[in-house]
């Protein structure tokens, strides 16, 4: 074993071995099946905050960002921007009436919205198909972590994670899992923090050279759209997924029935935006440093610029343990994503697959929770041995133009108006499902191309999402007497606070 590859082992091992034993102190206080699934409800904002930032800087964020930005220059800066814009949106629409919903999950939401098993059934669908697509891009980064810092294969990085997820999430669930995300996402920013500022001290001794040297023009000018008409309707549409994608993932959702009440979820927004802020300003200076010290890395392997930035710069031993700290923060960076996605997934499949009756068999709620955390994993981990070659922000992109396009109309419709009938639903989740899962599938499996066809399916959201609204909205109102009994009393209950239930 040669001596570079140490510090990737160690930084690897210590933050496995550290997600391990937090879960398992935090296993000390998870005794009941509401503890597995939303932590009891008593998970305070700071905390919670914490644990949100942990989950949601996923590979795409701690990899990708830096990567794109290397490669495309400014215009890629809508990604950070839309990821953390996207919490405003929620706080403002979302946050605080669907913690009061009183559900644990987005099928449960829609379920108790309006009254129907067969919206509840495809919205578990979605869930899984949804988490299992962002799932992916962990792997993959794991993959390329590994191979870039210690020369191991890519599967091996995609199977430790997999591997460590299932032992943290199965025994404690949401409650012990928490405390882990949290730990992380501290991990996280400091990983980036500390190697910037010597980075930074080493680009100023060598003069502070100008990253646009070695890029084009455009590469420092914001929304400059390159492509004309093509690069405008894809920032926009790009836009549209950020914005409104976040609102809809399982393992952001599921973070808000964690709150103790809608005034806490608010709060525990507030922070998350802090919290996402900070962290996104330091990718963007790994991308111009890379333009001055590692242009060759553009073509082709921008993902692991991150990784590779400090032993470029610096070197020696220096240079070795700041690569240690980047490939520590990188792997917790896959383990808390996944984790969360692991719970939000598991928590579907506990309720509609794995704790149904079978025959004369049943499993219990726990049990059923870790048979379903255990094909949470299995199945996306499977998936992505063959698609290693996929650029990790691009697979993330297109899980947020997913759920911008599904769950986004889904749950504002629901939570503000009135008038949202389960045959809408259901019809706006396939239109909007359908039409961008087709997109999905298509950019996965072609390279990229030019022209409007390449641009309409790359980036689907711009034309996904309003066809989603429109026809829950159409189909709605052509079915206006089926409109649940229940529905005044439901937006009610959303919309009330609970200071004023209590004065009840």
């Amino acid at each position: 074993m040669t001596t570079d590859v140490v510090p990737g082992i160690v930084a690897v091992v210590l933050v496995s071995l550290a997600t391990l034993v937090i879960g398992t102190w935090g296993l000390r206080i998870s005794r009941t099946t509401s503890d597995f699934f939303v932590a009891s409800r008593t998970v305070r904002p700071r905390l919670n905050a914490s644990a949100i930032g942990g989950e949601y800087l996923s590979a795409a964020s701690f990899l990708g960002v830096a990567g794109l930005l290397l490669t495309f220059g400014a215009e890629m800066l809508w990604y950070p921007v839309g990821w953390t814009a996207g919490y405003l949106v929620l706080l403002v629409l979302v946050a605080a009436p669907l913690r009061r919903s009183g559900a644990y999950t987005l099928p449960d939401f829609a379920e108790a919205r309006l009254g129907s098993r067969g919206v509840r059934k495809l919205c578990s669908v979605l869930v899984v198909g949804i988490g299992w697509l962002y799932l992916l891009p962990q792997f993959q980064g794991a993959g390329v972590t590994l191979r870039s810092t210690i020369g191991a294969p890519e599967w091996s990085g995609s199977l430790v994670v997999a591997v460590v997820v299932l032992a943290s999430v199965s025994p404690g669930g949401m409650r012990s899992i928490t405390f882990v995300q949290a730990f992380q996402y501290w991990l996280k920013l400091t990983a980036l923090l500390i190697p910037v500022f010597v980075l930074l001290a080493v680009w100023l001794a060598d003069g502070a050279a100008d990253p646009t040297a070695s890029a084009p023009a455009s590469w420092s000018v914001p929304l400059a759209a390159p492509g004309g008409g093509i690069g405008l309707y894809t920032t926009y549409s790009l836009i549209v997924a950020t914005f409104l994608g976040t609102m809809g993932l399982p393992h952001v959702v599921v973070r808000f029935y964690t709150n103790p009440d809608g005034r806490a979820a608010r709060r525990t927004t507030l922070a998350v935006l802090a919290l996402l802020g900070i962290f996104y300003v330091l990718p963007p200076v790994y991308a111009a440093l890379g333009r001055i010290y590692a242009p060759g890395l553009v073509a082709g392997r921008s993902d692991v610029l991150v990784l590779e930035l400090p032993n470029l710069m610096v070197g020696g031993a220096v240079g070795a343990v700041l690569t240690g700290l980047v490939t520590a923060g990188a792997f917790a960076a896959f383990l808390s994503t996944s984790s969360g996605l692991t719970i939000a997934v598991a928590g579907v499949l506990s309720q509609d697959v794995t704790g149904r009756r079978w025959g004369s068999f049943r499993l219990g709620g726990v049990a059923a929770f870790r048979v379903a955390a255990a094909i949470a994993v299995v199945v996306p981990l499977l998936m992505s041995l063959p698609a290693q070659d996929v650029a990790v922000a691009r697979t993330v992109g297109l899980a947020f133009a997913v759920t911008a396009s599904t769950f986004a109309p889904l749950l504002m419709l629901g939570i503000w108006w009135r008038g949202l009938t389960p045959a809408g639903a259901v019809a706006g989740l396939l239109v909007g499902g359908l039409g961008s899962g087709f997109a999905v599938a298509w950019t996965l499996a072609t390279s990229p191309a030019a022209g409007w066809a390449s641009a309409l399916l790359g980036q689907p959201a711009a034309w996904s999402v309003p066809a989603s609204f429109l026809t829950m909205v159409a189909v709605s109102r052509l079915t206006r007497a089926s409109v649940p009994a229940h529905a005044g009393r439901f937006m009610v209950r959303l919309h009330t606070p609970e200071v004023v239930e209590l004065k009840r």
